[in-house]
């Protein structure tokens, strides 16, 4: 077990370091001057020059890079022309727009996106396993065609004609619930959950129709294989062969879809924060795209990307528990 998960370990980092390599050279040695960004458009070239000064690109392209893993570690000092600007580790470097630290605006985004991703994974891990495992166990019956025809439409409905049905049905005709917008959890989780109810829901709506036909398929797998049909023929009551050997059995392929849509869910958040007016990490990719902010697209970038290796290491750790079998392979 703890050599697999070593294993698995330094092969999330050769990940995140090759994804940091590409981001880097996606984005700085593209066409374009980073300098000519920061600067703005009426920098002129004494300015300019400062800028270039300021930033490292007057050094090589290796040495840049080496600095910009540097400042990973131990951080970075910046010249502002008057003095020294520190930006700690982890240093993702500084926005063009308010020259603030990368990372404190990834810091200040990340728990509306957390929240939303975490709390919609929640809610479609309890439906679509819940509806899968009931189809399964009702299979050739009409409540299995009725949860058939459900998670069909869930499928085929996307979440942004969800969320607006959502929030005309709820908030507009009958004012059950506010207009989603954001409230830490620390100042009052009553309110950070109802304000978070609809988001989580159209997310969850889409997942679960997923999630309920992958759990269908392994459950009924599952029921079928030999050993199940022993501890039937041993006399185990029904919701113990369900409950500790056939959901067993069928939560690995959930656990390896799950972790992947978490991690996918951090950097495919922006069409649902946008309806919502969630001020997440979507907000924040699609204002620095448009306003050509490299740090701040660079480091959310990278901060999605090792969210999704993270997911992917935990499942691991999920996946090896619920089948020991995995670790000898």
């Amino acid at each position: 077990m703890t050599g697999y998960l070593l294993r698995r370990l330094g092969g999330a980092l050769i990940v995140l370091f090759l994804l940091s390599v590409l981001v880097y050279l996606l984005f700085y040695v593209a066409p374009g001057d980073p300098a000519k960004l920061a600067c703005g458009p009426r920098c002129d070239p004494g300015q300019l020059r400062q800028v270039r000064e300021q930033l490292g690109l007057n050094d090589g392209l290796l040495t840049q890079y080496l600095h910009f893993l540097a400042a990973l570690v131990v951080g970075r000092d910046y010249s502002t022309g008057t003095g020294v600007l520190h930006c700690p580790a982890p240093c993702l470097g500084l926005s063009y727009q308010n020259g603030q630290p990368v990372t404190a605006l990834l810091a200040e985004r990340l728990p509306v996106t957390a929240s939303l991703a975490l709390g919609a994974m929640v809610l479609w891990l309890l439906l679509g396993v819940g509806t899968g495992l009931l189809s399964a166990l009702r299979r050739g019956g009409p409540t299995e065609r009725l949860l058939t025809v459900l998670t069909l439409a869930g499928t085929a409905t996307p979440v942004f004609i969800t969320g607006l049905l959502l929030l005309m049905l709820f908030c507009a005709a009958l004012g059950w619930l506010p207009f989603p917008s954001y409230v830490p959890l620390t100042e009052d989780p009553e309110q950070w959950a109802w304000n978070l109810l609809l988001p989580w829901v159209s997310l969850a709506l889409l997942e679960s129709a997923k999630y309920a036909r992958l759990t269908r398929s392994a459950t009924l797998e599952t029921l079928a294989e030999d050993h199940i049909r022993t501890f039937r023929a041993y006399g185990l009551r029904e919701r113990r062969v369900v409950g500790r050997h056939a959901l067993r059995g069928a939560l690995p392929p959930v656990i390896a879809l799950s972790a992947i849509d978490l991690g996918t869910m951090f950097g495919g958040a922006v069409l649902t924060e946008t309806l919502f007016g969630l001020p997440g990490l979507g907000q924040l990719l699609v204002h620095s795209v448009r306003t050509v902010d490299l740090p701040v697209v660079v480091g959310t970038v990278l901060g999605v990307g090792a969210a999704v290796v993270a997911a992917n290491a935990v499942a691991d750790v999920l996946y090896t528990l619920a089948d020991r079998r995995v670790a000898l392979r």
